[in-house]
C-alpha cells in the first residue's frame, strides 16, 4: 500500500511548522503521483494546492496489496471507467495535533542532545498521545457517492517503541465491507459524543450537550473521529460547524457506510463528492455507526438555522 514517508525520527528533528508544510506536501506528492500514474484518467482533488513538478521517484509508490487484489469487486462497480472516478485525498488529517507532537519530539531531541536542554522544563512531553489522532485519508467517489475509503494511522503503535510495527491501515468499500480493524459498539445503554479538540464555538457545544451525551471524547482528526466510531469510543461524531472539508469525510465516510454506519450534514443529508462540488462541508457533520435518525432528531433549531444546508 501507499507509504508514508515522514517517520518519527525524522519528526523528531525538524521545526514543527516546517514540518507541517513538508509533510503534507511530500505525503500528498507520493499519493496523488504514485495513483496518477497508475490510474492517468481518474480525477484527484487533494487539501494541498501542488504546483506541477517533476516527483521524485522514491516517493511513488508501485507496490499493490495482493490481500485486497484478491478480494472480488462488488458487481455493480466492477466496469467503472477511470474517468469516473474521483479521489480525495487529505494527506495530513490532525495536523494541528501533528504540529503540537512533533514540537514535543523536537524538544526531546534537542533536550537528549550533549550539553543541551539537561535543565530545561519539557512543557510537551504530553502531547506525544496526540500522534493517535493523525490520518491519512483517501477517499474514492463515483457518481457523487463515496463508495471506497482509506484511513491510515502513520503513528499507531508508536508508544510501543523500538523494534515494533508502526501504523496501520483501515480500508472499506461499499458493497464488500470494512478491513484493517474490529468493529466494536458502545453498549446501547450509553451514548458517547466525539467532537472536535481545538474547533470548538457554541454553537458546537450546545449541538453536543442538545445529545444529553452521558460522555463526550474530544479529539482531532476527521479519521480518527470516525475510527472512534468503529472501534466502540464512541456512538455519534457531532461537529456543529463548516470547518470539516470534502477531503477530510469521504474516505471516512465510505468505510462507516461499509460497516453500516451513517454520515450526513445536520439537517441528515448526504453529502456529494463530485468533482466540481464546493470543497467546504458547510452544514456540519454528524456520523453514527446506529441510530443516526436520533441524533439528528436532536440538532437545535439554532443549528439549523446557522448552518444551511448545500
Amino acid at each position: 500500500g501507499l507509504k508514508f514517508k515522514i517517520s518519527v525520527s525524522t519528526l523528531a528533528q525538524t521545526g514543527a511548522n516546517d514540518l507541517q508544510t513538508l509533510a503534507d506536501r511530500l505525503a500528498q506528492q507520493s499519493i496523488c503521483a504514485s495513483l496518477s500514474k497508475r490510474f492517468p484518467k481518474i480525477t484527484i482533488i487533494g487539501e494541498e494546492d501542488l504546483p506541477s513538478e517533476e516527483i521524485q521517484e522514491d516517493l511513488i509508490e508501485t507496490g499493490q496489496s495482493e490481500e485486497i487484489l484478491q478480494r472480488s469487486c462488488p458487481p455493480e462497480y466492477s466496469q467503472l471507467k477511470e474517468e469516473e472516478i474521483v479521489v480525495w485525498v487529505d494527506p495530513i488529517d490532525g495536523t494541528k495535533e501533528y504540529t503540537e507532537a512533533s514540537r514535543c519530539l523536537h524538544f526531546q531531541a534537542v533536550a537528549q542532545a550533549p550539553h543541551k536542554g539537561l535543565d530545561t522544563p519539557q512543557p510537551h512531553s504530553t502531547a506525544l498521545w496526540l500522534l493517535d489522532n493523525v490520518t491519512v485519508l483517501i477517499g474514492i467517489a463515483y457518481g457523487g457517492r463515496a463508495i471506497a475509503g482509506v484511513i491510515n494511522q502513520p503513528f499507531y503503535n508508536y508508544k510501543l517503541g523500538a523494534g515494533t510495527q508502526l501504523g496501520r491501515t483501515m480500508w472499506g468499500m461499499l458493497g464488500l465491507g470494512a478491513f484493517g480493524f474490529q468493529l466494536q459498539e458502545v453498549p446501547g445503554d450509553r451514548r458517547i459524543v466525539t467532537t472536535t479538540r481545538s474547533h470548538s464555538n457554541k454553537l458546537v457545544t450546545d449541538c453536543v450537550d442538545s445529545m444529553e451525551p452521558h460522555e463526550v471524547v474530544r479529539v482531532g482528526g476527521a479519521g480518527n473521529k470516525i475510527i472512534q466510531l468503529v472501534e466502540g469510543k464512541a456512538s455519534a461524531y457531532v461537529f456543529a460547524s463548516p470547518g470539516c472539508k470534502k477531503w477530510d469525510t469521504c474516505a471516512p465516510e465510505a468505510i462507516l457506510h461499509a460497516v453500516g454506519g451513517k454520515l450526513t450534514d445536520m439537517h441528515g443529508n448526504a453529502y456529494r463528492y463530485d468533482a466540481n462540488v464546493k470543497h467546504m462541508n458547510s452544514a456540519g457533520v454528524l456520523a453514527t455507526l446506529r441510530n443516526h435518525e436520533y441524533y439528528v432528531s436532536r440538532v437545535p433549531q439554532s443549528v439549523l438555522q446557522a448552518l444551511k444546508s448545500d
